[in-house]
C-alpha cells in the first residue's frame, strides 16, 4: 500500500512542476535560513562550556555608587579572591586575572620584538580552576614562582619551537626577564580566553599582594565544591561591604561607617554569575573579552522562527490552493470507495517527498552559504559533519516541518464531499479561502515587521556613525607602544609633526575610542573626608598637545599651556564632572580636587578648564565624569593627519620610527577602525537582519506568485467574459490584483505596532538614540505593497492579454 502511495505521489508532484518547485524551494529557503542562524545560536550558547566543572565556576563582581558615578564592574579587590575561599566553605577553589593587553615580547638573544595581543596574570590556581593540562613542563610548578609564564602553543611557535620553550627567557616590554615553565594548547573561539596567548605568574605582581579594598583591577573567579548553591554565598558575600571594605576606607575617611555611606546614596554590592552566562549577559566595566547580547539571540530565535513558519505557510497556502485543481480526483476516489484516511496517508506522502526534498536542498545551500555567513556575523562557524545528533535532529526537524506543513491541506481535501465536487461546485463554496488569506495577512505580516527592524536596527548604526562624538575621529593615527622610545617618544612627536601631511600630534595612554581607562576618586579641597562632595572620575594622563589634537571644544576656562608652569598640577574636566560638581562651568574653574586621600599632606589638582561632553563609552552608557591631567607616561602616539593620500603618511611616520626604534615593529591603527569595532555586535545584528529580511521576503513573494497564477486560473472563464464585454487590461489586472493588496494591507496595519514595540524595547538599551520616526513606517508599508504588485502583476497581466476565445473554452 505504501509503495502504491508512493507512486502516486511522485506521479502527483511531477504533473505540477511549477507548484512543486515553488513549495519546495520555499521551504528549503527557510530550512537553510534556519540550520544557519541555529548553528550561530549553538556557537553563542557554547561559549566556556568546554571547561571542566564549568558549571561550578563563578565570577564575583561589583556594583558600585560613589562620586557620583554608578558603575557596573566585572573587576573586584585584589584580596576578594583570598577572602572567598577563606570565608565561604562552598568555594573550592578562588583565583584572579589581571589583565595587561597587549605586550611586546622578544626573547632574550635578540632585538626584535613580536606583539602578543593579550597577556595576563594569573594566580597558579590557574590550571586547577579550568581543569587545564599542560603541552609541556609540569604543571605542579608552573606559574609558582615570580617572573615565570607560560605560554599558548601558537605563542610558543612564534618564539620557539613547542617542545622547546619551556626553560628559556623572554623579556617583555623591553623590560623584565620571564622564563617559559609549560605551554598549553591554543583556546577556542567560543571562549573568552581565545585571545589570550601569555600567561604570567601572579605572585610576581606586587599589586596582587597588597590588601586595598579601595581598588578594583582583578577578575576573580571561584569553583563551588560539587552540590554547592551559589545563592547560600550571595548575603555574606554582600556583608563584604561591612567586613572589609568600609574598615579599608576608615584609612582615609576616618569615622566613616556602613550606614553613613548608604546614607549618602552610596552603594557597594558584590555579587556572582555563572561563567557560562558572562558572555550573553554581562556588559560591565573591564570586561576580559567581548561579549555579545542575549537579546541578539532572541531576535535571531525569533527570526529563526518566523522564516521556518513562512516557509511551512507558504507550502499550506500553495497546498490548500492546488488541492481545489485536485477536488474532482478526490470525489472520484472517494466514490470508488477510498476512506477519509487513506487519503489522507496519501496527501501527507506528497507533502513528506517534497519536504524530504526540501531538506537535502536546505543542507546544499546551507554548505553553500556558510562561508558568506561567516563573513556577515563575524565567525568561523563549519558544518557539524560528523556530530549524528545533529543530523537525526535535522531529519527529525524534517519530518515535524513535513507534517505540520503538510497536516492542514491533507485534512482540508479529504473533506471534501463527492456529491458537490463532481457537480462541479466552485472552489470558493469549497472552502479554504478565509484560511488562505489569513495566512497570507500572517506571511506579509512577518515580512513587514522585519522590514522595520531592520531599518531602525540601520538607523541607530546610522545615527552612532555621524553624531556629534564631541572629538573629531576621522583621519587619527594611533601609533602603538610608543613608551619602548623611552624618552625618545617626544622626539619622535615632534618630528612627526614636521611632516606636511600633519595637522597635529599627542602622546597618551588614553582615547576616546577603545584604549585605556583608570579613575579615581577625588575630595575637594573644602572636606577631604566628606563622602557626600567625593567625585568619582576618569583620570586620563595627556600631553600638552592633547585637547586641540582630539578637538574637543573648551566652553570654561583654557588648555593647558607651556607658559604655565604649575599647570603640572592642573586638570580639565568634563560637563558630566561639573554637573555632580554642581554649578556652572565657570564655577567649576579654580577649584581643587585630591586623588591621595590618606595622604598627610595631599596633592590638589586646579581646574583650569571645561571640555564639552563626549562619548568615550558604548552609546549604551552614559557620559562619566572625566579629568585630564599632564604626564610623561604615554603608550601611543595619537596623529592628526590632512585628508588625502594615507599610504604616504603612513610610510614617512614609519620611517622616523624606523630610525628611532630600530628592530622595533610598527604597529598603528586609525581611530575611526577603533570607534566602528565598538559596535560590531550592532554591525553584524543589522547585516544579519537584512539578509533574514530578505529571505522572508521571497519566502512571501513565492508563496504570493504561486497564489496569483492560481487566482488567474481559476478566474479563466470570467476574465473571458469580461474582455468579451470591453475590460481593459488594466481593468482585468486590477481586478485579479486588489484582493490580495487589500491583505497585504491587513498585514501592515497589524505589524506595524508591532514592530514599534519590539524596536522600541532594542533601543531601550542604549542611552543616546534615535526616535522611530513615521517615515519607518511609510517606507516599510511602500515597500511591502511596492513588492507585491510587482509579484502580483505578473500573473495578473498575463492572464489579462490571454486571448478570451481561448478563455471561454477551457470550461
Amino acid at each position: 500500500m505504501f509503495k502504491n502511495h508512493l507512486k502516486i505521489a511522485w506521479r502527483s508532484l511531477k504533473k505540477q512542476p511549477f507548484f512543486t518547485f515553488l513549495n519546495t524551494f520555499g521551504l528549503a529557503i527557510g530550512i537553510a535560513g534556519g540550520i544557519l542562524i541555529s548553528l550561530y545560536i549553538y556557537d553563542e550558547l557554547s561559549y566556556d562550556k568546554m571547561f571542566a566543572d564549568a558549571d561550578r565556576i563563578h565570577r564575583i563582581h561589583a556594583d558600585i555608587k560613589f562620586g557620583g558615578e554608578d558603575r557596573k564592574f566585572a573587576v573586584t579587590p585584589a584580596p576578594m579572591a583570598e577572602s572567598a575561599q577563606n570565608d565561604f566553605s562552598e568555594v573550592e577553589l578562588a583565583m584572579r586575572f589581571r589583565t595587561q593587553g597587549s605586550m611586546l615580547v622578544r626573547k632574550s638573544d635578540t632585538e626584535a620584538n613580536i606583539k602578543e595581543i593579550q597577556t595576563t596574570y594569573v594566580d597558579s590556581t590557574f590550571f586547577k580552576m579550568f581543569g587545564l593540562d599542560l603541552l609541556v613542563g609540569d604543571i605542579k610548578t608552573a606559574l609558582k614562582s615570580p617572573n615565570t609564564l607560560i605560554l599558548t602553543k601558537s605563542a610558543a611557535e612564534k618564539h620557539f619551537s613547542v617542545n622547546e620553550a619551556v626553560g628559556q627567557t623572554l623579556i617583555l616590554d623591553n623590560d623584565n626577564s620571564y622564563t617559559v615553565t609549560g605551554v598549553i594548547e591554543d583556546f577556542p573561539k567560543n571562549s573568552f580566553l581565545r585571545d589570550h596567548t601569555v600567561f604570567i605568574a601572579m605572585s610576581g605582581y606586587e599589586d596582587s599582594r597588597i590588601v586595598n579594598w579601595g581598588s578594583n583591577n582583578y577578575q576573580t573567579y571561584i569553583k563551588l565544591i560539587p552540590n554547592a548553591n551559589i545563592n547560600d554565598i550571595q548575603e555574606p558575600l554582600r556583608g563584604f561591604l561591612d567586613k572589609y571594605v568600609i574598615p579599608g576606607v576608615q584609612q582615609f575617611m576616618p569615622g566613616i561607617t556602613k550606614e553613613q555611606f548608604e546614607a549618602a546614596g552610596n552603594h557597594l554590592i558584590y555579587s556572582t554569575m555563572p561563567m557560562t552566562d558572562i558572555h550573553l549577559h554581562s556588559d560591565r566595566v573591564a570586561e576580559i573579552s567581548g561579549n555579545n547580547d542575549i537579546q541578539s539571540i532572541y531576535i535571531l530565535s525569533f527570526i529563526a522562527i518566523f522564516l521556518l513558519v513562512l516557509a511551512c505557510v507558504n507550502f499550506m497556502n500553495l497546498s490548500t490552493a492546488h488541492s481545489l485543481k485536485r477536488a474532482k480526483e478526490v470525489g472520484i476516489r472517494k466514490t470508488l470507495g477510498s476512506k477519509r484516511g487513506e487519503l489522507i496517508r496519501q496527501f501527507l506522502i506528497e507533502s513528506g517527498l517534497v519536504s524530504l526534498a526540501s531538506l537535502l536542498l536546505a543542507v546544499v545551500l546551507a554548505i553553500i552559504l556558510l562561508p558568506l555567513f561567516n563573513d556577515l556575523a563575524d565567525k568561523d562557524i563549519s558544518m557539524p559533519y560528523t556530530n549524528p545528533f545533529f543530523w537525526l535532529l535535522l531529519l527529525a526537524a524534517g519530518i515535524a516541518l513535513g507534517l505540520f506543513s503538510g497536516g492542514y491541506p491533507a485534512f482540508f481535501m479529504s473533506k471534501f464531499i463527492p456529491v458537490k465536487v463532481l457537480k462541479g461546485t466552485s472552489s470558493n463554496s469549497i472552502g479554504g479561502g478565509k484560511v488562505r488569506n489569513a495566512l497570507v495577512i500572517f506571511q506579509f505580516a512577518i515580512s513587514v515587521f522585519l522590514i522595520v527592524g531592520t531599518l531602525v536596527v540601520y538607523q541607530q548604526l546610522d545615527y552612532i556613525q555621524n553624531k556629534d562624538l564631541g572629538f573629531s575621529k576621522d583621519q587619527v593615527l594611533i601609533v602603538n607602544d610608543a613608551f619602548t622610545l623611552g624618552n625618545k617618544s617626544t622626539s619622535f612627536k615632534e618630528e612627526v609633526k614636521k611632516l606636511s601631511y600633519v595637522k597635529d600630534a599627542t602622546l597618551s595612554s588614553f582615547f576616546p575610542t577603545p584604549s585605556s581607562r583608570s579613575d579615581s576618586t577625588f575630595a575637594p579641597e573644602e572636606g577631604l573626608t566628606d563622602q557626600e562632595n567625593a567625585l568619582n572620575m576618569q583620570r586620563w594622563g595627556v600631553d600638552h598637545d592633547y585637547v586641540s589634537t582630539m578637538n574637543f571644544e573648551i566652553i570654561a576656562g583654557r588648555d593647558f599651556n607651556h607658559d604655565f608652569k604649575n599647570d603640572s598640577t592642573a586638570i580639565i574636566v568634563n560637563e558630566s564632572a561639573v554637573s555632580v560638581i554642581g554649578g556652572s562651568p565657570e564655577d567649576a574653574i579654580g577649584k581643587r580636587y585630591t586623588p591621595d586621600f590618606s595622604a598627610e599632606n595631599p596633592e590638589y589638582f586646579t581646574i583650569i578648564g571645561v571640555v564639552k561632553d563626549f562619548h568615550f563609552s558604548p552609546f549604551r552608557a552614559d557620559i562619566e565624569s572625566l579629568s585630564l591631567h599632564l604626564s610623561n607616561r604615554a603608550y601611543a602616539l595619537a596623529i592628526k593627519l590632512e585628508s588625502g593620500e594615507f599610504t604616504n603618511a603612513i610610510s614617512g611616520i614609519e620611517g622616523i620610527w624606523n630610525q628611532i626604534a630600530p628592530g622595533q615593529p610598527f604597529d598603528y591603527y586609525f581611530m575611526e577602525d577603533s570607534f566602528n569595532d565598538t559596535y560590531q555586535s550592532e554591525q553584524r545584528l543589522g547585516r544579519i537582519f537584512f539578509i533574514f529580511t530578505a529571505l522572508s521576503i521571497l519566502i512571501a513573494c513565492l508563496g504570493l506568485f504561486g497564489l496569483a497564477a492560481f487566482n488567474a486560473e481559476k478566474r479563466t472563464k470570467e476574465i473571458g467574459i469580461r474582455k468579451v464585454l470591453g475590460a481593459s487590461v488594466g481593468q482585468i489586472s486590477y481586478k485579479l490584483s486588489v484582493d490580495f493588496l487589500k491583505l497585504v494591507g491587513v498585514a501592515i496595519l497589524v505589524s506595524l505596532p508591532l514592530g514599534w514595540f519590539a524596536m522600541n524595547k532594542w533601543l531601550e538599551d542604549f542611552s543616546y538614540r534615535i526616535e522611530i520616526g513615521i517615515w519607518v513606517f511609510v517606507f516599510a508599508a511602500l515597500l511591502a505593497i511596492a513588492i507585491s504588485i510587482i509579484t502580483v502583476s505578473y500573473q495578473s497581466i498575463k492572464a489579462a492579454i490571454v486571448n478570451p476565445i481561448k478563455s471561454l473554452r477551457t470550461e
